[in-house]
Order: structure tokens, then sequence, then C-alpha cells
């Protein structure tokens, strides 16, 4: 029930968690709609949104899971596909990474009549007629360094360091955006405003505490004052900002699968803001069975000494084919956790095989081998900048280097990162060393290291 989501975002403690089903796309699964309906069709998008209310007997649950509504208004173009939200394919201001990146008068604030936004605005309204008294709903809204990103692409890495005052002014833009959804999302009766952004997991605490400090501080101050709830969204192995995240002061933080959740509990504890997570998506939710999404999510409410601050949820948006029966095993965990216990006790999880798993002969390449493991970077923002990178790399350096992408949603590409050691997704290895981990290397870097490796290849 949503009083219990609230009693946890005001820091109380709980009979038991709340959970959260971040169902975006998956929903429309659930109805038979594809990913384009489901993100396109208010009528699509009501149907199946009720369906997962209905299913999985959310105390929370988002309405519209789609980080690139506010990007399209603002002029990037989309690739849409029928298993995931669509991705950016065009960057506004993009150009040379040796000229700074200026905001266009073209690109303005939307409006409530901008894009996409009136089928938002459509699907929120109903579901909150519908379900508001019974569930608490999220409205996801794409965050300033994500939102930036897309504008900009992959130059957005560099200017970090070459262009100081014309990123900040970017951000500040970008912030405002953010402002302006907020105040639309509230008005439709949004209980939650989310602030999502993928690719704070991507860089340092540094660059976090230069550039985004103060526009979050600024952005949850704001959603406070329309008397709504905050939630701070980051994907990817966000370790090392946890702690810069809690002190913009939401009122919750959501991880997923990349980070440690008790050791990240002990620091927002310590800041009294709650945390959501982070069942896994892919190995457990999207490949596993029922009993490994029971034991999985009993286990995590368990190792949750104290019953405040937590939210169990998947660890980001669920991939489209999720088995039904998978989230309905940790929505019966979050809500009858005791039988549910008692039913998974004896349970031991099928051990990944990584017998068949062949690595290539690194030390004797011909050239250089770049390995991009992603969880998908169809759907991933922090995973496809990732790959943006090595998809420059190729354009620069043609045939004299190899590259290939390992998702994490095909079951021998999670016996492979296991066999290889992959600590976290995104990650970018070189000839077998592992290179970038949750960080998206700036082009010149990046060529540098793979100099490097040919140098090394023709030794």
């Amino acid at each position: 029930m949503k009083e219990l989501l609230f009693r946890t975002l005001r820091h109380e403690e709980t009979e038991r968690a709340p959970w959260v089903p971040f169902a975006g796309v998956h929903a429309g699964k659930l109805k038979g709609y594809n990913a384009i309906e489901m993100l396109t069709d208010a009528d699509k998008a009501f149907e199946s949104l009720m369906e997962v209310n209905r299913l999985y007997k959310p105390d929370g649950q988002p309405v519209i899971f789609d980080l690139q509504i506010e990007a399209e208004c603002l002029g990037c173009d989309l690739t849409w596909a029928k298993d995931c939200p669509p991705s950016v394919s065009s960057h506004p201001l993009d150009g040379s990474d040796e000229e700074p990146p200026v905001t266009p008068c073209s690109c303005k604030i939307p409006t409530r009549e901008s894009g996409r936004i009136p089928f938002v605005l459509d699907v929120m309204r109903r579901m909150k007629q519908a379900v508001g008294e019974t569930t608490a709903l999220y409205g996801l809204i794409c965050g300033p360094f994500t939102l930036a990103s897309h504008l900009r692409g992959n130059n957005l890495f560099t200017d970090m360091f070459d262009f100081e005052d014309e990123l900040e002014s970017l951000f500040g833009f970008c912030t405002r955006v953010c402002m302006r959804m907020a105040d639309y999302y509230t008005e439709a009766g949004m209980d939650v405003i989310a602030i999502v952004d993928p690719l704070i997991s991507q860089i340092s605490t540094a660059h976090f505490e230069q550039y985004m400090s103060q526009p979050y501080t600024e952005l949850f101050d704001y959603i406070r004052s329309k008397g709504v709830f905050s939630s701070f969204f980051v994907c990817g192995d966000a370790t090392r900002n946890i702690e810069a995240m809690c002190r913009t002061a939401p009122d919750s933080i959501s991880i997923d699968e990349n980070v440690n959740l008790l050791a990240a509990k002990q620091i927002t504890d310590r800041y009294n803001v709650a945390i959501g997570g982070n069942i896994p998506l892919t190995s457990v939710m999207l490949l596993g069975n029922q009993q490994d999404n029971m034991k999985f999510a009993v286990d995590l409410l368990d190792s949750v000494a104290v019953k405040k601050n937590f939210i169990l949820a998947p660890g980001c948006d669920m991939p489209y084919d999720v088995p039904v029966e998978n989230c309905i095993g940790a929505a019966q965990a979050a809500i009858e956790t005791d039988a549910v216990r008692e039913m998974v006790k004896n349970y031991q999880a099928e051990a990944v095989d990584t017998s068949g798993v062949v690595l290539p002969d690194y030390a004797h390449l011909r050239k250089p081998l770049i390995e991009v493991f992603t969880l998908d970077s169809a759907q991933c923002a922090a995973c496809g900048y990732m790959m943006n990178a090595a998809n420059q790399a190729v354009e620069t350096f043609g045939d004299a280097i190899d590259m290939v992408e390992y998702k994490f949603i095909y079951k021998e590409n999670v016996a492979r990162c296991i066999k290889m050691g992959v600590p976290n997704l995104p990650s970018m290895y070189i000839n077998g060393e592992l290179k970038y981990r949750s960080i998206i290397p700036a082009r010149a870097e990046l060529e540098q290291e793979i100099r490097k490796a040919i140098d090394a290849c023709q030794a």
C-alpha cells in the first residue's frame, strides 16, 4: 500500500519493506503490446500499467519509464525497438570535441504540449484516478547529466576537462528542464518524482561534486517544495558517488546490482536517506526461475536488519521479456516474506556453467581486441555511451582493431562475464585487460590506450 512507501520515505520503521517493481516496457509485455506501443499509445500504456498493478501488487510503481522523453523534445532523434525503450541516435549539440557545447536558441524548455509529454500526462492522470488511493505513483525524469549527454554525445566526457564554464551552463539548462518536468508531473498527481541519471555512475566523485552537487541539491529542494517525495536513480557501479549523492538530500536513492546494497545502506543510513534495490535484472529476473527470484528477494530482505529506509525493487527498469512468474515470485517474497522463506529454505540456485567459454589467446593477438561488457547498450544509457566510445575508436582505427560487445541479457555472456571476472557493467577490456570499469573514457584517452595495444601486438 502506498502509505507503507510513504512511511519509508519519511524514514519511519515499517512492518515490511515496500515493494516497487520497475515495470517500464515490460508492462506492455503483460498485455501483448510491444515497447513502441507501450510508449506511444495512452490506452495501451494505461491497460498495461493496470495489469502491473493487478499482478504484482505494488506499493509504488512508475508510470512511464523512458529516459528519452525530454531528449526527443529537445531535438534528439530516436531509434525505436520493440523490446526496449528507444535510444538516442543524434545529438543536437554534437560537433568537434575541440569546440565548446553551446545551447542553441532552438533548445527551449519543453512545454506540456511538447513531444510525447501530453501522452505521459494523460497516462499519469488516468493511473492517479484508477489506483492513486492505494498505490504511490512515480514520475520519472531524465537527470541533468544524462540529458546533457543526450544533447552533446560522448564529447561531454572531454568537455568536463576542457570547457568547464560552458558545461556548467549546459547542466544549468538541463536542470531547469528537470524542474519544469517536475511541475508537470506533480500537477498530474505523481507522489514521487524520480530523477533518473544512469551516467552518474560513469563519472568521478570530483566531477560529481564540481558539476552535479549544486544542481541536484537545488532539484531536490525544489521537489520538496512541491510537497512530494524525491528519488535519485542511478545505474551501474555508483559506489564511489553514493555519499556525494546523499549530500544532495534526496528522500531516497535507487541502485542496481553493481552496488553492494548493504555497504551502500550504511552510507545512506548516516544521512537518513532511504535506499531501493537491487534484484539483478538479467541473471535473476530475466534468466532465472521463480524460485531464484523468491530466494534472492527473501535473502535480500533478511540481510537488511533494520526495518527502515529500505525499498525492495529491481535494480532498474525490468527487461521486456522478464517471465511474469519471476516478478510474481519477487512480489510474493515482498508481501508474504515468512511464507516464502519457508518455501525456499532448501533451494539452491543452479550454478552457471562456464566450461564452454573459450577466451581468446590474448598474448598472441595479431591486432588489438576491444571487448565491451554491457547490460545491453540498446536499453542501458551508461552501456550505450561506453559502446559509443568503442564505436568511435573503430571509426578512427578501422581494420587495425577488433571490437565486440557482450550483452549480459544472454546466458552465454553471463558465463563469459564470470569466467573473465568482469567486476561491473559496463566495463571495457583491451587485449583481455580491464581498462575502464564503470567510467566512460574520453576519446583521446581511449585512443592512446589503443595505440599502446597496437604497438604491443606488433612487437
